[in-house]
């Protein structure tokens, strides 16, 4: 029986030999497959697990991998090439956290080990921008501006005196300011229009639409006058409601409106981004929003309020309410 037992351990230590000899050669499969042998004959031992992970990481068998890294820790918990194993399988499924904390594992039952020290430092970096694009695309795809414009629910109720009318409008401003942000976040621009809430009892539908294309308006003085006066008979003829217009800041040429404004100047710089300009008979509101470049992509801003009287894109659409303030 010692004579079985013992032929079958040389056996084991034959196969794992051969093992390395393929994975030094860079075949991994075949490195594998013969670990795998040596396993059957020599179950308990780690060597032959650690080296069968190995191999199943260059062969891009992940969930492979981890298992046989877990088994390496499992039957020698105080061998730091299991903690290590199970490291770099983590670190190729991205699961950085947990891939130093595996690292650190090793570091512990080897503190000499430059090469865990430099990988922990590496992944330590990676960890924080993975965690930064996650917060980034959170940001692009979470776009709540009902949080962001909650205020202005109640404002406008009180100045239409209409609940329901009020409601109606703030909706109508946060689908336009998602709509935009969504937009921009996709390709970095938007075309220049005006978007109408209409009323839909007596807007002649056939005739009047909900959007307007003003992207000639900003071309020369003449081209802005003429878009206000169109913009202000059609909100007139339409019965609209209220609007919103939405233009890029690289779009206008005319009205540069954050100029000559003396201490009300504009104070955003070459910053990119677009206006929102919402405009009723009883409330006018102007945002800007800002936007930046972030892991490859772009992210838009909180909108920020400007004085309108002095940033106007154009000016008041809507003649004013005698019910304004």
């Amino acid at each position: 029986m010692a004579e079985t037992a013992k032929s079958e351990e040389d056996a084991g230590v034959s196969l794992k030999d051969q093992g390395n000899e393929f994975f030094k050669a860079g075949n991994f499969l075949k490195a594998a497959a013969v670990y795998t042998q040596a396993i059957k004959k020599d179950s308990s031992n780690p060597t032959l697990y650690s080296n069968r992970s190995a191999a199943f990481l260059h062969l891009v068998k992940l969930n492979k991998a981890l298992a046989d890294a877990e088994m390496t820790i499992t039957l020698n918990p105080q061998w730091e090439k299991g903690y290590f194993r199970k490291g770099c399988v983590l670190e190729a499924m991205e699961r950085y956290d947990d891939a130093i904390a595996a690292f650190q594992a090793a570091l512990q039952h080897n503190p000499q080990s430059t090469e865990v020290s430099r990988k922990i430092k590496r992944l330590t970096q990676l960890a924080k921008e993975k965690k930064r694009v996650q917060e980034v695309e959170n940001i692009r795809s979470n776009i709540d501006m009902k949080k962001y414009l909650g205020p202005m629910k109640s404002e406008l109720s009180d100045k239409l005196g209409n609940e329901e009318l009020g409601q109606s409008v703030f909706d109508f401003i946060v689908q336009i300011m998602e709509a935009a942000i969504k937009g921009w976040h996709e390709t970095g621009k938007l075309d220049a229009k005006v978007n109408f809430l209409l009323d839909k009892e007596k807007t002649l539908a056939d005739k009047y639409a909900p959007v307007v294309n003003i992207d000639k308006a900003f071309e020369s003085p003449h081209t802005h006058s003429s878009c206000f006066s169109f913009l202000r008979q059609y909100a007139e003829e339409s019965f609209a409601w209220a609007a919103c217009l939405v233009v890029s800041k690289s779009s206008i040429s005319y009205p540069q409106v954050w100029k000559g404004q003396g201490s009300r100047k504009w104070k955003h710089g070459q910053i990119d981004g677009f206006f929102v300009q919402f405009e009723s008979p009883v409330l006018r509101k102007l945002w800007f929003v800002a936007s930046s470049t972030e892991k490859g992509r772009l992210v838009c801003r909180d909108p920020e309020v400007l004085d309108v009287t002095a940033h106007e894109v154009v000016p008041r659409i809507f003649r004013e309410s005698l019910n304004n303030p």
